[in-house]
């Protein structure tokens, strides 16, 4: 794909230094993957926004650098500190704040962003049945969630078609396609989809990537490049958290959670008080007259 045609797609990331992109990428291209996901968001300046599994942070510049939002870069494979001095470097101190936490058990209060992003790397964590039940609550009523990055044109087949098996590993079994996405969270009732596809020649746009940051990666630009787009590309699912929805806090992945110490289900179903719920609810009540 030629430069013109690139900046054509990408107008914001053509305006960023190649090698930097290049030092700062680790999936796939970080810019790319993040505007293509926000030409379909709605942010705007002074919006908190979660940038999930952030990497090197180079999609937590890019959002603060082009919508004016602060951002707050969290992954767990990327330590907060060596992120710290990314930011630094880019004079973004007071836009981005980098935390180091596992997306399924994140230090942030209910409803506080605006909007939550995953740039590539959403299927390490969150195909999960019940993770979305989870994640929405960090997000407000009518905020947005959106998630870019490698899937699939449709679900993989069984066996896997001869030209992938080489490339095609166990972790690669939780790569969905948009179909899948958008019914994977459209049947929680939790949030209105509002987009669910793929990126155009989005395996051209692999392959390019691939030759620039690991041109030794023969078995993966080989695997896509045989492919062609028939199986594997990129994909983008953008939807809202609608309002008044019972959260199943029970069930959440927190292993900080209190309440999974102590949870006792009633006969019914219904969720009883624990012993600490109990106790702060006596040291509350009215004394009695």
């Amino acid at each position: 794909m030629d430069a013109n045609e690139l900046q054509a797609r990408f107008p914001r990331t053509s305006q960023y230094d190649p090698e930097w992109i290049l030092e700062m990428g680790m999936g796939s291209h970080p810019l790319w993957m993040t505007e293509w996901l926000c030409q379909k968001m709605d942010l705007r300046p002074g919006m908190r926004v979660l940038d999930l599994g952030c990497g090197f942070a180079a999609s937590s510049v890019f959002l603060a650098k082009e919508f004016g939002v602060q951002v707050w870069a969290t992954d767990l494979w990327v330590p907060a500190t060596d992120n710290w001095k990314r930011i630094q470097r880019v004079n973004l101190a007071d836009q981005i704040i980098p935390i180091h936490a596992d997306a399924r058990s994140l230090p942030f209060a209910a409803e506080f962003f605006d909007a939550i992003l995953a740039i590539d790397c959403f299927y390490y964590y969150g195909t999960d049945d019940l993770y979305l039940n989870y994640l929405v609550q960090f997000v407000k009523p009518g905020g947005q969630l959106g998630i870019g990055g490698a899937g699939l044109v449709q679900e993989m087949p069984t066996p896997v078609p001869e030209h992938l098996r080489e490339f095609w590993s166990q972790d690669l079994w939780s790569l969905h396609s948009a179909s899948w996405l958008r019914r994977h969270w459209e049947r929680t009732g939790l949030v209105d989809i509002e987009s669910a596809d793929t990126m155009e020649d989005g395996w051209r746009l692999w392959i390019d990537w691939q030759r620039r940051k690991a041109p030794n990666n023969t078995p993966e630009i080989t695997a896509i490049e045989g492919d062609a787009g028939r199986n594997i590309t990129y994909t983008r699912l953008v939807a809202r958290r609608l309002p008044n929805m019972t959260l199943a806090d029970y069930a959440w992945p927190d292993t900080l959670k209190a309440v999974l110490k102590d949870f006792q289900p009633s006969q019914d179903g219904q969720h009883q008080p624990t012993k600490s719920e109990s106790a702060e609810g006596a040291a509350n009540s009215p004394p009695s007259t």
